[in-house]
């Protein structure tokens, strides 16, 4: 990115298709931490060949990554077990027994978050179930602390990144040793803490060569990937909300104010420019079930005579179907437990689906609705926690590049949607400039920012759309309270 006027020079995505989540028993989910930094050096190399510049006019590097996942590395930054990422359940129940431990109000009143299934938890994990690997573990991270460890050889963190791993005590401004302690894990074993904005390392001779970069550039911003998402959007103060549809699906409002959830349903992290002086929480609504559903809808079963769909084929193809989709109905809760299901794994469900209705285009156009319906049942906690829902910002990208989907969230939701010429590499790319002094405040960092699209709620589809919702949400109530 040209930081003078925000114009993107060059842009590269590695690899092609989403990466496999590996799955050893039903809610696990692991990737291998070296294949992230594979695809980081494949897509730097891309752009490298498709932009004329020179590698010393590169003046920072930003950094933006799944959030929650957990690597173990030893003394010499060996990765020591696959990385339990972002959507694995295994520690629901280690969480559960920490809250009654630490005590629910101790925690939501210090944490703002209930111990839950992150990182933390995960790791605990890891200690009861993997006693060697826990005995030969160094130092843990985040998977963008990883990649920034790749780059420059040291292993450090961020207030917001120890925030997702529910590690940071909101009270006093510092890791929560308390909850360390519940664990019997020493806080040793966490990275130094640096901010989000500021030089974090640079890169070495090893990481410049296998990237085609300069040694000595500066890593000078990392934030994971809902904080960073809301970055890219300019969604920084109070009031101000991002949505993103990827493989989950996120609204993620900021707020001056130290509020929760008291189920924990949503959560709350330090964003990307809290200061003590001047505070900013992100409260994160996540559906773990978005577009990895369309994903497995394109490989699984649009695809299944060979005809090979694209997504923006998918797209037109749903739009035939009318609103609705002739009563067939999608619950996309099928990666894991669910946060705003209060940890449940609820797993995806069709309910209504006939034989003689129901086609293809019918089958797309319940999964965004679904998708849409599931971030609804979420929203009405925000709401009740106080964020005012009016305006949404979202890059246009991923799901939102579907006007169906787009104009579906807009009316179920009733709220406007603002869609955005960014996505989080921008962002990131953003955060680096801010980090390395290049901007001066933060307002001028959005230099060439604009909103290409804007899609108000379609009042003749919204009471047809309630009638669908409310009937959609019955059943999910109803599923919910039997599997109590």
């Amino acid at each position: 990115m040209e930081a003078e006027t925000g114009k993107v020079l060059a842009t590269a995505t590695s690899p092609g298709k989403e990466l496999e989540i590996i799955a050893h028993k039903p809610g696990w989910a692991e990737q291998h931490p070296h294949i992230w930094w594979d695809n980081v050096k494949s897509a730097t190399q891309k752009i490298n060949s498709k932009a004329s510049f020179n590698a010393g006019d590169i003046n920072a590097i930003g950094i933006s990554y799944q959030m929650h996942g957990l690597v173990v590395v030893d003394k010499n930054q060996k990765v020591l077990r696959p990385s339990i990422i972002w959507c694995d359940s295994r520690a629901v129940q280690t969480g559960e027994q920490a809250a009654r431990d630490i005590g629910e109000e101790k925690c939501l009143k210090s944490l703002l978050n209930l111990p839950g299934n992150f990182t933390a938890s995960k790791l605990k994990w890891v200690k009861e179930n993997e006693p060697d690997i826990y005995s030969r573990i160094h130092k843990i991270m985040l998977p963008g602390d990883y990649i920034a460890m790749k780059m420059t050889g040291r292993i450090v963190t961020t207030p917001s990144g120890l925030s997702e791993g529910i590690m940071w005590d909101f009270e006093n401004d510092k890791i929560a040793d308390f909850v360390l302690d519940n664990y019997g894990i020493s806080a040793d074993v966490t990275a130094e803490t640096v901010p989000t904005f500021s030089g974090q390392g640079q890169l070495t001779a090893e990481a410049a060569d296998e990237l085609g970069l300069k040694a000595g550039t500066k890593v000078t911003y990392r934030a994971g990937d809902q904080p960073n998402n809301a970055l890219s959007l300019g969604v920084l103060q109070p009031g101000e909300i991002a949505v993103t549809a990827g493989t989950s699906g996120v609204v993620y409002g900021i707020s001056d104010k130290k509020n929760y959830d008291k189920y924990s349903r949503v959560n709350i992290f330090v964003h990307v420019n809290h200061s003590p002086q001047s505070p900013r929480y992100g409260v994160l609504l996540c559906l773990n079930g978005a577009g990895i559903l369309n994903s497995w809808l394109k490989h699984h079963f649009v695809s299944g005579n060979g005809d090979g769909l694209t997504y923006d084929q998918m797209n037109k193809l749903a739009s035939q179907a009318p609103v609705g989709s002739d009563g067939l109905l999608i619950f996309p809760y099928g990666n894991g437990a669910e946060r705003t299901l209060e940890n449940k794994d609820a797993g995806a469900s069709v309910c209504g689906w006939n034989f003689n209705v129901h086609k293809k285009a019918h089958f797309l156009r319940a999964a965004q609705e679904g998708i849409i319906f599931a971030l609804n049942y979420g929203l009405a906690i925000m709401r009740d926690m106080g964020i005012e829902l009016a305006t949404v910002k979202a890059g246009y990208a991923n799901m939102f590049l579907s006007p169906l989907f787009a104009e579906v969230f807009a009316t179920v939701t009733q709220t406007t949607v603002e869609l955005y010429n960014t996505d989080g590499s921008q962002g990131a790319a953003r955060g680096a400039g801010i980090g390395a002094g290049v901007y001066p405040n933060l307002e001028d960092a959005f230099v060439g920012l604009k909103p290409i699209k804007t899609i108000e709620p379609n009042d003749k589809l919204a009471t047809e759309y309630s009638k669908v919702y409310n009937k959609w949400e019955d059943i999910l109530n109803h599923s919910l309270e039997r599997n109590s």
